[in-house]
C-alpha cells in the first residue's frame, strides 16, 4: 500500500446504486475523498463531462487519474491493481455493482423537475 494517501475525486449522482457502490469503496477502505454531487450542482456535472469526455456517471479521479462510468468494484480493481489499496476482507455496506432502482430513479426525477411517465 502507498505511503501517500491517494488524491480522490468522485462525480456521484445523489441517488443512485452505481454512485453509492463507489461510497461504499471508500468507506470499505477508509479512503477521505472529494464528493462532487452531479445532481444537486449541475456545474459539477459540466465539470466532470469535460474531465472525461463522456456524460455517464460515477466518475473518479484517482491520483489524476480519470476512471470514467465505473462502478464499485472497478474503482476498487483499479487502487488494488495500483497498490493504493490492499485486499480486506471487510464486506462494503452496500452493493458496489448495481444500477438504480425504479425508486431511486423517480426520486432523482422528482428532484429534477422531471415528469416521469411510466406506471
Amino acid at each position: 500500500m502507498s505511503d501517500n494517501k491517494p488524491v480522490i475525486t468522485a462525480y456521484l449522482k445523489t441517488y443512485c446504486g452505481w454512485s453509492e457502490g463507489v461510497r461504499a469503496i471508500m468507506r470499505k477502505h477508509g479512503l477521505d475523498y472529494e464528493e462532487k454531487d452531479i445532481i444537486a450542482n449541475p456545474a459539477f456535472r459540466w465539470e466532470m463531462e469535460q474531465q472525461s469526455g463522456q456524460p455517464l456517471s460515477p466518475c473518479v479521479i484517482v491520483d489524476d487519474v480519470m476512471l470514467a462510468d465505473v462502478s464499485g468494484d472497478e474503482v476498487e480493481a483499479y487502487m488494488l491493481e495500483k497498490g493504493i489499496v490492499i485486499k480486506t476482507d471487510n464486506e462494503a455496506d452496500a452493493p458496489t455493482d448495481s444500477a438504480c432502482s425504479d425508486e431511486q430513479h423517480a426520486a432523482m426525477d422528482k428532484a429534477s423537475g422531471k415528469i416521469n411517465f411510466i406506471e
